[in-house]
């Protein structure tokens, strides 16, 4: 599932990817106790579990597409495997980017300066223009979301309005 050796990092993932991808959650969600024979459910439970439509589901384990960059880690949780493991395998990282066993510590290193999200996509390996702007996107959307939150729980304690 790895690149080509000589593919250019801006270059699309290749034709398989997805394909590859499929047979991979196929596998994992079986394992996980999802029955995915037409009929029997699983593709719905899964869906729900994972907050996608049935019919994304149905394309990510058919091979057809690979799912959203902000979908990774729930599909990971779900199917009870590592996030590294889903974005290596739909070459969003290289194996080198995140090596195995490696623990990024995002957390710190926000607490440590005021990163920009281009930055965490560079720490990332994010390389692919529409998966960077989706993730920088994504990320920027948190952070709005979050700051509104935190100012609506900080206004409810205070009685202000």
């Amino acid at each position: 599932m790895e690149r080509h050796p000589t593919a250019r990092p801006d270059e699309p993932p290749s034709r398989n990817t997805a394909k590859e991808f499929g047979i991979l959650i196929r596998q994992l969600a079986t394992a996980a106790g999802y029955d995915l024979t037409p009929g029997k459910g699983g593709r719905i439970a899964l869906a729900r579990a994972t907050g996608m439509s049935e019919s994304a589901v149905g394309r990510m384990i058919n091979g057809v597409t690979l799912p959203m960059p902000n979908q990774f880690e729930q599909i990971a949780k779900v199917l009870k495997t590592d996030v590294r493991n889903l974005l290596v395998a739909a070459e969003v990282i290289s194996r080198e980017a995140w090596p195995e066993g490696v623990i990024p510590d995002v957390r710190s290193a926000t607490e440590q300066s005021q990163q920009s999200p281009e930055a965490f996509a560079d720490a990332w390996g994010i390389t692919d223009p529409v998966i960077r702007q989706t993730m920088i996107a994504s990320i920027e959307l948190a952070i709005r979301l979050q700051r509104a939150q935190d100012t609506e729980h900080s206004s409810a304690q205070t009685g202000a309005p």
